[in-house]
Parts: C-alpha cells; structure tokens; sequence
C-alpha cells in the first residue's frame, strides 16, 4: 500500500495515507478495536475495495488495473460471516466451482476436492446443504473454497471466531503447512491468545492508521 486513503462516504476517512508492505514470511496478524479500520484495510489488499487515493500492488501490479478475477487467483480472502461466501446446493459443489469455472478436467477436480474435504474434516457433509452446517463447518467450507485456488497470498478477517480449542488447532496446522509452502497469511483478529501465541508480526490500527508495528515470536 502506497500512501492509500479511503472512506465509504465523503465525510469519514476510515483509512489515511497509509504505507503497508506485507510478505509471504510467517504470520501476520492485524489488530485493532471495532472500527479501528482493519477490515477495511484487509478489503483494500485483496482489492475488494479501491482506494480514493494511493496504491494497492499485488506482487507489483497496481490493483486498479486488476480484474477481481484476476486478484482472485493470487489473493484469497475469508470474511468474518462465511455465509457471504456460500452459495451452491452442496459442500462438495462449493469446491469444485472455481475448478470447474476454469475448465479442469473433472477427474482433477475430484481429487482435489476430496484433498480439501480430508484436510478439513468435512467429509462426511461432503452432499450436505452448507447452510445446514455449523458456524465453524461453514467457516471450514468457506477456507476450503478459497484455498482450492491456490492463491499465493490469504487474508482471514476474524478466523478463530466460533472455532473452539481443537478447531482452533486444527486451523493453525493448515496456516503453518500454506506458510511452509510460501503462502502468505494476514489474519485481522480479536483473538488476543491466537495473536500473542502465534503470530510473527503484529500490527495493530487505530483510527484508521498503524499505531504499531512489531515482531512477534516464531509460529508456535
């Protein structure tokens, strides 16, 4: 982010000439009070939403020349209501869709469906309605879907939420395999042990602006 700003209307800037560089080395974590502006910033890097002035690159290219297609395939993002990011009859066809919209055959598709099912415990919903599933099933689903396009980057906005201590666990197995195979993961979080206890840099947002930026400790 070059000198970025950005408001939802013309009167309240949530975001204020803000410089942020974020790698693929370890986990992020962005923290800050209920709008401090940290959701917002995790929209401008996956280029959900554009700045009203600055820049946004994603591995150099400037995310106002960039289709959402195209930010897609190098950014995945997990909202904090995994209902916004569910849609087909079964939890087995929200993982094939993406796959399929780019015409893989289906014989790969089905193998990487089933990797994502296994990886994330969800086998056994595999013909279920998502909507009948859990918070924290559907969270799962929600991280499935966008870990099957293999984006190089991930943002997670609240991912520990509804989760409890095994699933929590469990999702911190899977963020330290995406890390060792160089993805990058920013995590906007509230959850104070899973900051502290986890992550390898912490920012934290005030007022739409890093108040600091710090080096934790090693993924534990």
């Amino acid at each position: 982010m070059d000198k970025v700003s950005f408001g939802y209307d013309q009167k309240h800037i949530v975001v204020k000439n803000l410089d942020l560089t974020i790698d693929n080395r370890g986990l992020t974590a962005m923290t800050g009070k209920n709008g401090s502006g940290k959701t917002t910033i995790g929209k401008l890097l996956a280029g959900i939403l554009k700045p009203r002035s600055g820049h946004v690159f994603i591995s150099g290219e400037d995310t106002k020349n960039m289709s959402l297609g195209r930010i897609g395939e190098q950014v995945g993002y997990l909202f904090q209501d995994p209902e916004r990011q569910i849609f087909t009859p079964t939890v087995s066809e929200e993982l094939s869709f993406v796959m399929q919209l780019k015409g893989y055959q289906d014989k790969i598709i089905e193998e990487k469906v089933e990797e994502m099912l296994d990886m994330f415990k969800l086998s056994h919903l595999k013909e279920s309605f998502p909507f009948y599933l859990s918070r924290g099933e559907k969270q799962r689903l929600a991280l499935a879907s966008v870990l099957i396009n293999r984006p190089k980057f991930l943002i997670l906005d609240e991912p520990t939420t509804a989760l409890d201590i095994k699933r929590k666990a469990e999702l911190l197995e899977i963020l330290k395999v995406l890390i060792t195979q160089g993805v990058g993961v920013l995590a906007m979080s509230h959850d104070h042990k899973f900051v502290t206890g986890h992550a390898t840099r912490v920012i934290e947002v005030v007022g739409g602006e890093i108040y600091h930026d710090t080096a934790a400790k090693s993924m534990g």
